[in-house]
């Protein structure tokens, strides 16, 4: 697999407790934005990241982003 699968064509924005995550890179897990082991095989790897503090993020579906795993716009030119 060299090409991820898009999820979907718009992001994901919601609020985030403190703490350690895995975003989804391959598009193929059914927990998306996260992972939850469907890359095993496709050559791709959940990108960990941390938030320091509850927030609000736009994550991105499409696994496009040259930013992950946050949105950048790169929905829009798909």
């Amino acid at each position: 697999m060299t090409e991820p699968t898009v999820a979907d064509t718009k992001p994901m924005v919601m609020e985030l407790e403190a703490g350690d995550y895995y975003w989804c890179a391959c598009g193929n897990s059914t927990n998306q934005p996260f992972c939850d082991g469907k890359h095993k095989g496709t050559g791709f790897t959940p990108q960990k990241f941390t938030l320091e503090e509850s927030q609000k993020v736009t994550l991105c579906l499409c696994k496009h982003t040259d930013n992950p795993p946050y949105c950048d716009g790169s929905h829009a030119k798909l």
